[in-house]
């Protein structure tokens, strides 16, 4: 079943639910949480729960929708922009990087957890992954075609590095850290860059 409330932006009765559902869900698993003590910690009654997640397990892919919307169209943002390639691939990392770390407990929750769905769940989950990795290898593909880039790196290769590092940020990102998740996007991107650089 479907959230009730449909794609829309959360309610604050809903931000709430979800947000001790995160904090639960990361701090005993999925498993171990149950409805009720997902209302008793959003304060608010069973009833309010079900009218806006029919289930548990809508739950945990609201968790996964939220954050992959938001990432989705800060992409569409950048791509529209219209930048050079190198800033595009810059501001498509910091921005990734920084989404992330503000959900740092959604993204880890969702890794762990994901299984959990139904298979047209995880073939939604999949295909909205495909898109935003297709979209951001497209863009190193053609500054590799039009010269901009090198191409000694192929492009799968460096969004896979790129992508990959961002998704194991739940493992090695702390918030108190040293660096900011903009510096830490930086980075990241100074070294992508740095192997698609025409020497």
């Amino acid at each position: 079943m479907a959230r009730r409330g449909g794609v829309g932006a959360l309610s604050a009765t809903e931000q709430r639910i979800m947000d001790a559902a995160v904090r639960l869900f990361a701090a005993q698993g999925y498993d171990a949480t149950t409805v009720q003590e997902i209302v008793e910690a959003a304060e608010v009654t069973k009833g309010a729960l079900y009218h806006y997640f029919g289930a548990k397990d809508d739950l945990l892919f609201e968790i996964y929708r939220s954050l992959i919307a938001e990432q989705m169209r800060d992409l569409d943002s950048i791509i529209a922009a219209g930048d050079d390639p190198a800033a595009t691939v810059r501001a498509i990392i910091v921005s990734l990087v920084e989404t992330t770390a503000a959900h740092v407990d959604e993204t880890a929750v969702f890794v762990r957890e994901m299984h959990r769905l139904d298979s047209e769940r995880r073939a939604e989950f999949r295909a909205e992954r495909r898109r935003y990795h297709e979209t951001f290898r497209s863009v190193v593909e053609k500054a590799q075609l039009s010269g901009e880039f090198s191409d000694i790196v192929p492009a799968e290769t460096a969004v896979l590095i790129a992508l990959g590092v961002v998704n194991q940020l739940p493992t090695w990102y702390r918030p108190d850290g040293l660096k900011s998740p903009t510096q830490l996007g930086e980075e990241i991107a100074d070294f992508v860059l740095a192997a698609l650089t025409r020497k």
